[in-house]
């Protein structure tokens, strides 16, 4: 396996990407998770340093200024999501391959700067009503960012083809299995 390559998933909030990434990096492909910067608040279950970088929005701001970032997105005002140079700088000069869990606007533009280094795949829900219940079942959304998400879902819909390859998360098992054997065969090519 070529290490030092970049697996780039993505997908409108509440697609499965997350749990996708997950079940992924359990299995034997050399994979290490980038972790993102963001400058929302930490949701319960979540470790700063593991599931994201928290930092706050005036911080993030500076970051963009001194160019820190590899890729970033204002996702909605004030709420930034971003990947630090640093962080795949640093798995990749491990000798690691790096899976990257990323907005649909900043997966783009990550694919566009490491072009054939990287693979990017865009994780499809079955349906825009599949995806506005499982948003339900979180219990994280008002009525107000449901919408939104639901808004952004349908313009990140749009432009999937814009990835290496689509998967839909119809089936959880299947859609993991589908990612395994794509990311297999990416990093078992020179």
């Amino acid at each position: 396996m070529l290490a030092g390559k970049i697996i780039i998933l993505s997908a409108p909030s509440g697609s499965g990407k997350t749990t996708i990434v997950r079940e992924v990096l359990k299995t034997n492909l050399s994979l290490e998770f980038s972790i993102s910067a963001t400058s929302r608040k930490a949701r319960d279950y979540e470790i700063n340093g593991k599931d994201y970088y928290f930092i706050g929005p005036s911080e993030f701001r500076e970051k963009i200024k001194t160019d820190d970032f590899l890729e970033w997105q204002e996702v909605y005002k004030d709420q930034y999501y971003g990947t630090l140079k640093s962080e795949i700088e640093r798995i990749t000069n491990s000798g690691a391959n790096v899976i990257v869990d990323i907005d649909v606007f900043g997966g783009i533009n990550m694919k566009n700067i490491y072009k054939q280094k990287a693979l990017s795949i865009f994780i499809m829900p079955p349906s825009i009503g599949e995806l506005k219940i499982r948003l339900q079942k979180r219990g994280t959304e008002s009525e107000t960012s449901l919408k939104k998400r639901l808004d952004k879902a349908g313009l990140e819909i749009n432009v999937a083809d814009k990835f290496d390859k689509i998967v839909i998360n119809n089936d959880l098992n299947l859609a993991v299995n589908q990612c395994i054997r794509l990311i297999n065969e990416f990093i078992s090519n020179s």
